[in-house]
Order: C-alpha cells, then structure tokens, then sequence
C-alpha cells in the first residue's frame, strides 16, 4: 500500500511539473504579438476497486459505498484559449490586427498553408506582404514601388496612392480564415498554426463579412496572457508539488518505521 502512495505521488509531481512548463510558456511569450495561452487539463487514472459498490458484504446486505483507490494523476492535454488580446495602436501602416475569429494566411517554404493572429507584416524589396522571416501572405499583395501610401480597410481592401492619382488604386484584397475549433489547430511556432482534423477546413473569405473579424490597421494584437492570473497559477502549481513531494518523504517514513518494528 506504501509503495502505491509512493507511484501516486510521483505522478502528481509530474503533473505539476509539465504544469509549471505550460505556465512558464504562457509568461514568456507575455509580449508575443497573437499569443494565445494555453491551459494543462488533468484527468485521474485508473481506480482499483477493491469492493465493488453494491456487493454482498453479508448474507442479506450489500456494501453502500465500495472501496475505490486511485492511482495518480496524468496530464491528459493542454487548451488553447483563443479570446481576443487587446489591441495596441503602432501607427504601422503595415502592422494588422483582426479584430473579430479569424487568422491571415500565410505560404509555407513546403508549399503548405499556416495561419496567424500575428499581422507584423513588412514589405519585400519586391514589394509582396511578407512575414518577418519573409513567407508571403495569402492571397499575396503586390504594393506598387511607387506607391506613397497604403490603405487596408476593415473588409481587406488594400489601396495605394500614386503619384500624379488623387484617387486611391485598389492592388489587392486581404482574405481571412476561421475555423469550428480553432483551438484544435496545430501550433507550428513561430505564432504560426496548421489545419489538423480536430480544428476542420478553414473557410476562408473576406474580412468583416459572415463570422470572420474586421481589420484594423496600424494595430496589432498582444497575447492575451493575463501576467497576475499565471503568477497565481504558478503559486498554486508550486505548492502541489511541494505537497506531493512531502507525501513522498512521509510515505518513505512509513515505511522506515514499519522495517525498524519488524
């Protein structure tokens, strides 16, 4: 019976452990523009059952409660919390934020597609919307090398002016993706996410149109870390593991002891 306090406690240290590691993730990218934290979700491992509830303890009764006896804990996943972060102005022409579900898209070396809340985007010496490590977003925008200003509107119309033109030249419109469980999607780093078979097809469309979100220009996006909510998290983790750790060095008594009285 000591050595399964002892496999008990164990796995609840690991679950504190890999808990801490989700915490400490969330505060390191406090200030990761499109962050979303994340959250580890427990779940209890097998019971052994001693005495089923509902057998016969005598002749004519029947046991009420049963004797059940858990086996530890296990860290079954983590949940991506996708509400909004709040919108910083950075007077960027070229900085977006989506103010609303949805993510950019973005072109992939491997020709795949990623998608990111992060709208950080500068502009090639081609001229293409590009990411900071230069992937091109989708579809991809062409700004003219003359153009004197750029105008993205709230449904991802992108306008330019040009010399000699008092009216602005449309070159493009910004297209948006949303899915039924965008918590389902693969993080990939680097803010980016894939499609996985939990987070379904994307249905890509203008912004501000149906359930997609509207663009704002010159914003972007903070992680929506909540620094007081993780520390407490962190407080909270600290000390169960402490308290697992103390269940071992109490069950390593017990079992001193009864080796000393036998």
């Amino acid at each position: 019976m000591a050595n399964s306090a002892l496999q008990v406690a164990r796995t609840g240290l690991d679950a504190q452990s890999e808990r801490m590691r989700v915490i400490a993730n969330n505060l390191a990218n406090v200030n990761t523009t499109g962050f979303k934290r994340d959250r580890a979700d427990f779940e209890t491992l097998a019971y052994q059952v001693m005495t089923a509830a509902g057998a016969r303890s005598s002749g004519d009764n029947q046991y009420a409660v049963g004797l059940n006896l858990g086996t530890g804990v296990r860290l079954v996943g983590t949940s991506r919390i996708t509400s909004q972060g709040s919108i910083n102005n950075t007077e960027n022409p070229l900085d977006l934020a989506i103010e609303g579900d949805g993510f950019f898209q973005i072109s992939r070396p491997d020709g795949t597609t990623a998608y990111t809340r992060a709208g950080n985007f500068h502009r090639s010496n081609e001229g293409t919307l590009v990411t900071a490590d230069g992937s091109p977003i989708q579809p991809q925008i062409q700004i003219p090398e003359n153009a004197q200003s750029i105008t993205i509107g709230a449904d991802g119309t992108v306008s330019v002016t040009l010399p000699g033109q008092p009216e602005l030249a449309e070159v493009g419109r910004l297209e948006i993706a949303t899915f039924i469980n965008p918590a389902g999607l693969r993080a990939l780093g680097g803010t980016l996410y894939a499609e996985s078979s939990a987070s379904g097809t994307p249905q890509v469309g203008p912004p501000a149109e149906e359930s997609r979100g509207a663009i704002r220009q010159g914003a972007l996006e903070a992680s929506n870390v909540n620094v007081v909510q993780e520390l407490v998290d962190m407080i909270e983790t600290q000390r169960a593991y402490e308290v697992n750790s103390k269940m071992v060095s109490a069950t390593d008594e017990m079992l001193r002891n009864a080796n000393q009285q036998l």
